[in-house]
């Protein structure tokens, strides 16, 4: 099944490109976006809803090289997963996080997915990002500026200035970053300074809690929805 290409309801509303649940063998997004648009597809704005693939930074500028080609712009990327949702903020797109109904169980997932807020840009001194769900911030957070969240954060640069995670009281909520050198860490109700020595080179280093203190360990370097 190849993506289906929906058009503009009204004048002034994008397009939709869905890609497909199910994955034919061997072929990328590229592949099944090319097949989806058809022979004459429409011209204007267009949302991709890439669902459950994970797609890469790459392969994203390459579906837009392709869509460009064809008079579609891509504007926005809604879907599942996280890393193509921070793929699409590095490139400047809008994002939207959308939960995927469980296809083998036959209906909708049991818990759907917290929502994520991704956030481009730097935090300085005196600024203070609060999410209602998981924050993931492309930027660094400097000495004086704040970041909390209800579930996780984590922060694709360096850590500097104070984090909580589960503000409102989730002790599995965790605090991840490049560079985890904050000046104060919370998670829960816990709260601990941050590490003075240097990271280790080429680590990504999270935060959580163990006991009822906080440890700091190394991460590997992906972003999921949920712990």
């Amino acid at each position: 099944m190849a993506a289906l290409l929906t058009p503009a309801q009204a004048p002034g509303l994008p397009h939709q490109l869905q890609l497909p649940i199910s994955r034919s063998a061997g072929n990328g997004a590229l592949a099944e976006v090319r097949h989806g648009l058809g022979s004459r597809p429409p011209r204007g704005a267009l949302v991709l809803h890439s669902r459950d693939w994970p797609l890469t930074l790459p392969e994203l500028r390459a579906l837009q090289q392709l869509l460009e080609g064809v008079g579609l712009t891509l504007e926005r990327v809604e879907g599942s997963r996280a890393e193509t949702l921070v793929a699409a903020a590095a490139m400047g797109l809008a994002t939207g996080l959308r939960s995927e109904p469980d296809v083998e169980a036959g209906g909708e997932a049991d818990r759907p997915a917290a929502a994520l807020t991704i956030h481009q840009g730097t935090l300085r001194s005196g600024d203070h990002l609060q999410a209602e769900g998981s924050v993931l911030l492309l930027g660094d957070v400097n000495p004086g500026a704040r970041i909390s969240a209800v579930g996780d954060v984590r922060v694709w640069g360096r850590l500097r200035g104070v984090a909580h995670a589960g503000c409102r009281g989730d002790g599995s909520a965790r605090i991840v970053a490049l560079q985890l050198r904050p000046l104060q860490l919370r998670i829960a109700a816990a709260v601990a300074r941050g590490p003075e020595d240097q990271p280790p080179a080429g680590f990504t280093e999270e935060a959580v809690l163990e006991g009822g203190a906080i440890a700091i360990r190394p991460a590997e370097p992906t972003w999921p929805l949920s712990g």
